[in-house]
């Protein structure tokens, strides 16, 4: 196969994959290097995004997708008939952030954390498919763990989850007038 076709094939796939597929799982169906295959799929992704087409191509934590640019998003929406999602509520968000930054969590480590029960509003989040359940931890009763998804690194743009902002200390905070007093 020369480079225009598996081109060709990575764009096929992704566009019939609707949700992320792994680069290593591409290499392994076009038999590339995992390297070569994401070298390539680097390329048709600057190829799409330098375009003034309505789909992109992203990269999602070791995963590829295409999708609507979100400049359409409206237009889409309105053509299919999608009801806009609503925004998240300052609890949603709160616990989004809990397992953003330390997953993967217990249900109990993020109550424990925000100091409420939160059970409800996980399960708003995986319905929503910003978090999913990763398994369970070994201890008695084995509670279930949560992670974000790949939805989550596509609503807030990033490609991995490295990408998120650093937490600001409080600690450090609470040191920075002590050191204006000496």
């Amino acid at each position: 196969m020369d480079i225009k076709q598996i081109q060709g094939a990575i764009e096929a796939i992704l566009f019939a994959g609707g949700d992320p597929v792994a680069a290593d799982r591409i290499a392994a169906v076009l038999g590339l290097e995992l390297s070569t295959a994401e070298k390539i799929m680097g390329d048709l992704a600057d190829r799409f995004n330098g375009s003034h087409g309505g789909l992109c191509i992203r990269s999602l934590d070791g995963r590829w997708q295409m999708c609507t640019r979100p400049e359409y998003a409206e237009y889409v929406r309105s053509a299919l008939d999608q009801r806009r999602n609503m925004p998240l509520s300052q609890a949603a968000l709160e616990v989004l952030a809990v397992v953003a930054y330390n997953q993967p969590v217990t249900k109990a480590f993020v109550e424990q954390v925000r100091g409420v029960d939160c059970s409800g509003v996980l399960g708003s989040l995986v319905s929503k498919g910003l978090v999913e359940e990763r398994g369970r931890l070994e201890l008695p009763g084995r509670p279930l763990l949560y992670g974000t998804t790949p939805d989550f690194l596509r609503c807030l743009n990033i490609s991995s989850l490295s990408e998120l902002p650093p937490l600001k200390r409080e600690d450090a905070a609470e040191e920075s007038p002590a050191e204006d007093a000496g």
